[in-house]
Formats: structure tokens, sequence, C-alpha cells
């Protein structure tokens, strides 16, 4: 049985009403080694070698095949497709996003710099229907987590990240969540904002749920 709280979103409908939805509390991140072990005893009579050789294997066919535009489907897991953005990490896509796209002559310009944001993922309805019957979650607050707006000004924000980051040489998103009081999503979305910023002092390590932040090396 896991459990779930009722968060209300920023933005209003058509009534004057935020919209409320339900959001699941994890506890725990089951890491590579993790996730070999609970396999090894669910099939019972394969290696731990032997899994970990099929994972290595599905992630190299990912990594091939992804990238020249081909999707991958598994039966009774889904569909992974790679999504594609601006790599704001260079000086001259960040000129141009805060110019609207145009060059400094006023001539609009194209975009250079593209690269994998991140990778979508499908489930197959059967897998979905098959957690569903298994899955029971039970309410863990009463009342409806509001959606609380950072009244922070960004000079504060940046002050508070960096003064993290100076004690201990880096700064995780749940810090800065914490630290500007917003939730971990709009934090998020704030982060990148403020690395993207020209001279920004702000800089990222990592990825995913390693991703760190950390100031610039000047």
């Amino acid at each position: 049985m896991a459990n779930y709280v009722l968060k209300e979103l920023h933005k209003e409908m058509g009534n004057g009403k935020k919209p409320v939805y339900p959001k699941m509390q994890t506890y725990s991140l089951y890491d590579y080694e993790t996730v070999i072990e609970h396999m090894r005893v669910y099939t019972g009579n394969l290696s731990e070698g032997t899994i970990r050789a099929v994972i290595d294997a599905l992630v190299q066919t990912m990594k091939s095949w992804m990238p020249l535009g081909h999707n991958i489907k598994i039966d009774g897991l889904g569909v992974f497709s790679l999504s594609l953005g601006f790599d704001m990490s260079s000086p001259s896509e960040q000129a141009l996003a805060q110019n609207g796209g145009e060059s400094g002559e006023g001539t609009k310009t194209k975009y250079r710099h593209v690269c994998v944001k991140g990778i979508n993922f499908k489930p197959d309805a059967q897998l979905l229907k098959d957690i569903n019957s298994e899955a029971s979650f039970t309410r863990a607050e009463s009342g409806v987590v509001t959606s609380k707006r950072c009244t922070l000004k960004t000079e504060e924000r940046i002050s508070r990240a960096l003064a993290i980051i100076d004690k201990q040489g880096f700064m995780t998103l749940g810090e800065y969540a914490i630290a500007t009081g917003q939730s971990r999503t709009t934090a998020s979305q704030d982060l990148k904002r403020l690395v993207a910023q020209e001279k920004s002092d702000l800089t990222t390590r990592g990825s995913g749920s390693h991703k760190i932040w950390v100031r610039r090396e000047v």
C-alpha cells in the first residue's frame, strides 16, 4: 500500500478554481544493484551476470538506435522515444533566446545546437492494468497541498543557493526548494532559468536524480 497527497496547481481553470491532482509519495530510489537483486529473486534460474548482460545490452541498443530516429518498444513494458531541445549551455544559444531568436543585426537566426533533453516513456496498457490490479493507495493528508509562489527576488534566491554551495561545495534540488520555499518542480524550472542566464554563477554537474548545482568556474 502506498500513500498520496492532493496537490493544487498554480494555473487556474476557466471557473477560477485551481486543478487538484493526486501525487504519490515516494520514499526511496532503487539503484542498479537493488534492481538486479530483485530481478534475480523473481526469475530464480537466471544468474546475476545474465541479468546484468541483458540490461546492459538494452541500454546499448537504445543508445545506438534512438539517435537515428528509431523508437524502442518492449512488449509488456512500453515505448521509449527521444525528446529534443535547444542546448542552452551554449553562450550563443543563450543570447539568441534572450533576444527572442534574433541576431544582433535584427535578422532571424536559426538555433544551431539541438540536443537530447530527455527520454519519453509511454507505458504499455497491460502494464498499467496489471499494476492497478495489485496497487492500493491511501491518502496521507486530509487537506490539499497548495502551491506557493516564491516571493523572493532573483538576487535573493541566487544568494541562498550560493550560500549552500559555498558551505558544502554543491547544492541539491531538494535543498534549493527548501531554501527558497518552492516545490521541487517549481524549483527545478527556476534553476534552469538561473543557470541559463548570461554570466550566471551557477552551473550543473551530473544528470537526473544525481544532478547537483555548483559554482561556475571563472
